[in-house]
């Protein structure tokens, strides 16, 4: 692969599908999203020869972009002393460009999940299946079911905390 096909393939995968790269980094950092994103975008750019179509290509980059967020995070935590999330509640606020502030509570909550549980809610919310998210994470279809319903159960109980408390 030259490097122009290998630039030109970055350039596609990122106008179509640029939207689950971003929900990966919402959902991983609070403050250094630049940083994680271009981290991400390092990281496709060197795999992309290797990319083998086995699976689609949405499939590869959630994988890809799981496990560079993953070790991201990792590494930031080494290098870094941990911001509890109310020390950094105010960065949470919604742009004047989003239209509901739910969705900013949202990412806060999926923020404060374990790496696996981010991990399959973000593939929950973009449509894979179980056996998909089974196969990107490495855990058996029937963990993948017991821990999204505990994390849909989890959503539940803090989303009608938040609508009855009026947390925002």
């Amino acid at each position: 692969m030259t490097e122009k096909e290998q630039q030109d393939t970055l350039e596609e995968w990122l106008r179509l599908h640029k939207g689950l790269i971003f929900k990966i980094v919402r959902s991983y950092t609070i403050a250094d999203r630049d940083d994680l994103f271009q981290e991400i975008m390092v990281q496709v750019w060197r795999s992309i020869p290797s990319f083998r179509q086995e699976s689609a290509v949405t499939t590869w980059l959630y994988r890809v972009a799981l496990n560079t967020a993953i070790n991201w995070t990792r590494k930031e935590k080494k290098h870094a002393h941990a911001e509890s999330l109310s020390n950094v509640a105010h960065l949470l606020q919604e742009s004047p460009t989003s239209k509901d502030e739910r969705l900013g509570w949202l990412y806060g909550e999926i923020y404060k999940l374990d790496e696996i549980d981010r991990s399959l809610f973000l593939l929950l919310l973009e449509g894979f299946s179980y056996k998909e998210m089974s196969a990107m994470l490495g855990i058996s279809e029937s963990n993948v079911g017991v821990k999204i319903n505990r994390i849909k159960q989890q959503m539940i109980v803090k989303s009608k905390k938040y609508d009855t408390d009026g947390i925002r």
